[in-house]
């Protein structure tokens, strides 16, 4: 009856129970779609395809798969999920009794002068060595270790989700900063074009001013347009060349050259951009996910806290030897054993218990407002991305036709000159408006590519298991 008791008692301890409230997700306001999408939300999302298929240039394939392998950033999230990883394992290994094996001695030798005469012939030295044995076991009662273990486990997903977003943000940094070189590929074979243009036009009013049919201003003006332009080229060259160490920097190499694919002109646009539920975008983004795992570990250590107000059980034995001398260690008649068990109750810690408990709370409240803000945050990019994908293209559409008007007023303006009808000032007037609009359309072209970039990151794109 003895032993049924203590095994009960054992087994109670043992099982205990776990202080603190279990977790609940929070509810969260969620519209039924996202800002700028009429009629059904679509059930799938541009998110759910891989990075490949969204972005078809095959040297930026090359050059993502290349970053992947050898960011900074993504080695450095993957070593800290590692961390977090082993962090679980130290947290859960105070639920078990903790072994150790000991082996040590001792000397000592007392006064004779403050013993009675008769003792003075006796030995005063005594040593002794000891060798066993000895376990410390933390009955975790009321659960304080394994909300720990929980809020380790929590983080440990948190990293987790960390690293998840480092790939996903570095696979659309790389997509955006190769179509921003593009884009300045472009305007830098405009500028050039249009430089030979000027070329020609200045050694057509030499000719002209050399054979007593033009003046000096008509080609004074043709030089300062042709200046006008050649100033833009080295500020384009600048760009392009920090713009090929940041790519180089993301995929860990040297600052050097990068390799090009398609033109901008000829870049891949999606006919249609799904964005899916923005329920599921929650499921979807890394930082969302991240977030609401900090929300969990947070809600763990308010159990733990609150487990410290309660009784401490523990449980400590020992076993081993002890002798004067090494030969005899293993002799039966030196063996020591010893069982110890106590209850500790926190009794008056200057309220350090109590004020503990209260962070823990704080700490929870803020996890849980960074939780709503990165949901919210996740529904304005969305929606930021959308509303940029669309405005973009009607400024695209504009800027074409902007662009085919002013290439056909440059060729009538030329005819009008030869005829007469009109100075160079008509000629400088469109060459000058079309250099500007053409550079301008390059850089809406690259826009719209880079927020449909955005909101394939926005949605939570980019990662594949």
């Amino acid at each position: 009856m003895k032993r049924t008791a203590f095994a009960a008692i054992v087994v109670l301890l043992l099982s205990g129970c776990t202080l603190g409230p279990d977790y609940m997700r929070p509810t969260l306001l969620i519209p039924e779609n996202h800002r700028g999408v009429a009629g059904t939300p679509p059930a799938e999302s541009l998110a759910d395809l891989p990075w490949w298929e969204v972005f078809k240039d095959p040297v930026l394939h090359d050059l993502t798969r290349e970053t992947l392998r050898n960011n900074y950033d993504l080695r450095t999230a993957a070593a800290r999920v590692e961390e977090a990883r082993a962090q679980i394992g130290v947290t859960r290994s105070f639920l078990y009794p903790q072994v150790d094996f000991r082996i040590g001695g001792n000397a000592q030798q007392v006064s004779r002068a403050s013993d009675p005469p008769q003792s003075i012939g006796a030995s005063r030295s005594f040593h002794n060595l000891l060798a066993g044995f000895g376990m410390v076991w933390e009955l975790d009662v009321f659960g304080r270790i394994r909300r720990e273990a929980e809020a380790a486990n929590a983080n440990y997903v948190a990293s987790e989700m960390d690293r998840r977003g480092v790939y996903n943000t570095l696979v659309a940094d790389v997509a955006q900063f190769y179509f921003v070189l593009r884009e300045l590929d472009l305007e830098l074979e405009i500028s050039r074009r249009t430089l030979q243009l000027n070329d020609e036009t200045i050694q057509f009013y030499q000719t002209r001013l050399t054979g007593g049919v033009s003046n000096r201003l008509e080609l004074d003006q043709a030089i300062a347009n042709r200046s006008r332009t050649a100033s833009v080229i080295p500020d384009l060259e600048r760009r392009i060349a920090i713009q090929e160490n940041l790519i180089s920097f993301l995929l860990a190499r040297n600052p050097g050259p990068i390799a090009r694919g398609t033109a901008l002109t000829d870049q891949y646009y999606p006919p249609t951009v799904p964005t899916g539920l923005p329920s599921m975008l929650l499921a979807r983004r890394p930082d969302v996910q991240s977030a609401e795992q900090l929300l969990v570990a947070a809600n763990a250590d308010i159990g733990a806290a609150k487990a410290l107000f309660f009784p401490n059980f523990s449980l400590s034995t020992s076993l081993g030897s002890a002798s004067r001398d090494f030969s005899n260690i293993a002799d039966k008649r030196a063996a020591v054993w010893s069982v110890a068990g106590g209850v500790l109750q926190p009794l008056f810690q200057g309220w350090r218990l109590f004020w503990n408990y209260e962070g823990t709370i704080a700490r929870f409240d803020q996890a849980l407002a960074q939780y709503e803000k990165a949901a919210q945050n996740s529904l304005r990019e969305v929606a930021d991305a959308l509303v940029a994908i669309e405005k973009f293209k009607d400024a695209r559409v504009e800027l074409e036709e902007s662009v085919r008007a002013l290439r056909d007023a440059s060729r009538l303006s030329r005819l009008r000159y030869d005829t007469g009808l009109a100075n160079y000032l008509e000629i400088l007037i469109a060459d000058q408006q079309l250099f500007d609009q053409e550079l301008l359309l390059a850089r809406t072209r690259g826009d719209q590519l880079n927020a449909v970039v955005q909101l394939y990151r926005a949605l939570g794109g980019g990662w594949q298991p």
